[in-house]
């Protein structure tokens, strides 16, 4: 089994703070969304990933840094495999996902 590479809440908050040159990736419901979102993510549904799937190089960078945003880690683990399948070189599943995000860097952004 590959160990997917990773990065915590507080790394990624430090990556966001240093402005840091990233692809931020969301791949949770646009509902949730719409409880809690942290900015500049784009969102692509996992659950819709045959419509957006075939042309992925369209809306993301393979050579650039990207980093993969769930609500618990479970669905960004498997986009980050999925990108590393596909000829992305650095990517990164983001631990514990937007619930470890208001828990551990930023309270105001809602839990659920």
């Amino acid at each position: 089994m590959t160990v997917l590479p990773q990065i915590t809440v507080t790394e990624l908050a430090q990556r966001i703070a240093e402005a840091a040159d990233l692809q931020l990736v969301d791949v949770r419901e646009p509902s949730e969304l719409a409880t809690a979102q942290i900015p500049g993510f784009i969102n692509l549904p996992l659950s819709e990933a045959e419509q957006w799937s075939q042309n992925i190089q369209a809306h993301l960078d393979p050579s650039k840094e990207t980093l993969v945003l769930c609500h618990h880690g479970m669905r960004s683990a498997q986009m980050t495999g999925w990108l590393m399948q596909q000829g992305f070189g650095n990517v990164k599943n983001i631990v514990g996902g937007i619930a470890a995000y208001s828990a551990q860097v930023d309270p105001s952004v809602p839990r659920y």
